[in-house]
């Protein structure tokens, strides 16, 4: 099964964190983004117009600090 992807046009500025949060919600899947872009480096800022590969998550089945024990938060 090949993965699905939504392309992404960089803006100058942009971050990696930032286009987690934009995309999934969670700054800390920036991983996830960098690991579908090896063809880009990893800084803190991207150049504009650098083609992203934003890979489609199910997140639904995610679990999140509300689903947790109190003990795990």
């Amino acid at each position: 099964m090949q993965a699905e992807y939504i392309e992404h046009i960089t803006s100058e500025g942009e971050a990696w964190d930032g286009l987690a949060y934009y995309y999934y919600g969670d700054e800390t899947l920036l991983g996830t983004l960098i690991a579908a872009n090896p063809h880009l480096p990893i800084s803190a800022t991207l150049q504009s117009g650098k083609r992203l590969a934003v890979p489609i998550l199910d997140l639904s089945k995610r679990i999140t600090a509300d689903k947790l024990p109190p003990w795990k938060r």
